[in-house]
């Protein structure tokens, strides 16, 4: 039986390749996981030209993913570094990468990350316009921004972000709703200049049929993207947020219908008590698709420590409902990051995801932690390393200060709770004082 895309299959009953190794990642049964794809609240992001992929689910019942942002500019062009990043990334076993490139051989670059990367490879195809077709933005046509996004789908892109949301009703309500930091987004941002400058309606909205068949062609899954979120928790969770939300709802629906999958992007900035609502409020008004959030950045105070601010949101978050976590790296708002930004900003960020499946009860999400709790109650060092999230960083912070007992570490030395409970216990002096 033939199926264009793994909605496609699941709709017909058809467990994929994908499939299989997708339910026995997650421990779920595979008609679980049918159910859930042909639903639209799972997605497995696979273009069938990404021959290489080891396929990972996105959604509901499933562990929260992350995703790591690399690719090359204009003032930082150096292909061979971010291809090292991507071998850092694949290595720190992330389950997601995009590429931003926005200048130069972007082509080029993007086909050695599909050709060596097994996890789900994610692009802005708009970014891309530009150089592609070296044209003002004002000069691309509606036909060359699809033209762009199917070149991305031959490449063997996994899913895109398409700022179809940013429609005119939907600027019309952000130029009544003013806000402290306007649009960030930079897709969305590069859409309603669009927009503007050609007093046309958005190519990606008023195309999104056409958009649905490119799509459906490859099966890329479409991640619909939040050109209105919020760059400061003033402008969180406001009426162009919303708006664009409502219209991102129905765009799910449409490309259901045509068997295409869907991801929904979000927040961006906002404070620490809209999280829990804005997590609700996506599912409700996206009929229950994937969750994709950058962050959510809790504060807006923090440059340089911004992987921290987006941790703390993205635990909040992916315990709330949010499916899949952008990371974000200490070099947020100041430089394009370095790999050690990039190993710095993939920790927090797995951190993060862990620690909101936990809060949502995932099963079998606490077995690691409490793997770790009786290494330490055993004070098996060697297992505590092989468990940590970062063994590196774990073995050299305990290697680089030395206890006189070498059971215990420098804090506490003999007066360790774990080594004199221990002892107690089994009915021994804990000579603290005494050799």
């Amino acid at each position: 039986m033939n199926y264009t895309t793994q909605m496609d299959a699941a709709k017909k009953g058809i467990v994929t390749k994908e499939m299989k190794i997708v339910a026995q990642k997650e421990n779920i049964s595979e008609q679980v996981l049918i159910d859930k794809i042909a639903k639209g609240t799972v997605v497995i992001p696979a273009n069938k030209n990404h021959v290489n992929i080891n396929p990972e689910g996105v959604g509901e019942g499933l562990r929260t993913k992350i995703n790591v942002n690399l690719g090359i500019s204009k003032d930082s062009y150096d292909i061979e570094r971010e291809i090292e990043k991507v071998k850092v990334a694949i290595d720190m076993n992330v389950e997601s990468i995009m590429d931003l490139s926005n200048y130069g051989k972007t082509a080029e670059f993007r086909r050695k990350l599909v050709d060596i990367s097994p996890a789900m490879i994610g692009t802005v195809p708009v970014y891309d316009a530009l150089g592609f077709y070296e044209k003002e933005l004002k000069d691309i046509t509606a036909k060359e921004f699809l033209d762009v996004v199917e070149k991305h789908g031959k490449d063997g892109v996994d899913f895109v972000t398409i700022h179809a949301g940013i429609n005119k009703e939907t600027a019309d309500t952000f130029r009544r709703n003013p806000r402290l930091m306007n649009l960030v987004s930079r897709g969305g941002s590069l859409m309603f200049a669009w927009m503007r400058l050609n007093n046309k309606e958005n190519p990606f909205y008023e195309y999104y049929d056409e958009l649905l068949e490119i799509c459906a062609r490859y099966d890329i899954t479409i991640s619909l993207g939040d050109a209105c979120r919020p760059g400061a928790i003033a402008d969180s969770t406001d009426a162009s947020q919303v708006k664009e939300l409502i219209v991102l709802g129905e765009l799910t629906k449409r490309a259901w219908a045509k068997n295409v999958q869907v991801m929904i992007e979000g927040p961006g900035h906002m404070a620490i008590d809209e999280i829990k609502a804005n997590m609700l409020l996506e599912k409700r008004l996206c009929h229950g698709a994937p969750f994709y959030v950058l962050g959510p950045l809790v504060t807006d105070i923090a440059p340089g420590y911004d992987h921290i601010t987006g941790a703390i949101g993205g635990a909040i978050a992916a315990a709330s409902g949010a499916d899949f976590l952008c990371y974000v790296t200490p070099a947020e708002h100041l430089r394009l990051p370095t790999v050690e930004d990039m190993k710095e900003g993939i920790i927090a960020s797995k951190i993060a995801a862990h620690a909101g499946d936990i809060g949502k009860k995932l099963p079998g999400a606490r077995k690691w932690d409490n793997q770790m709790s009786l290494a330490r109650q055993q004070l098996d060092w060697s297992k505590m390393f092989e468990l940590a999230i970062d063994p590196v960083k774990a073995k050299a912070y305990r290697e680089s200060s030395k206890p006189e007992d070498e059971k215990s570490c420098s804090m506490c030395g003999k007066m360790c709770a774990v080594r004199n409970l221990n002892k107690v216990l089994n009915g021994e002096d804990i000579n603290i004082l005494r050799d």
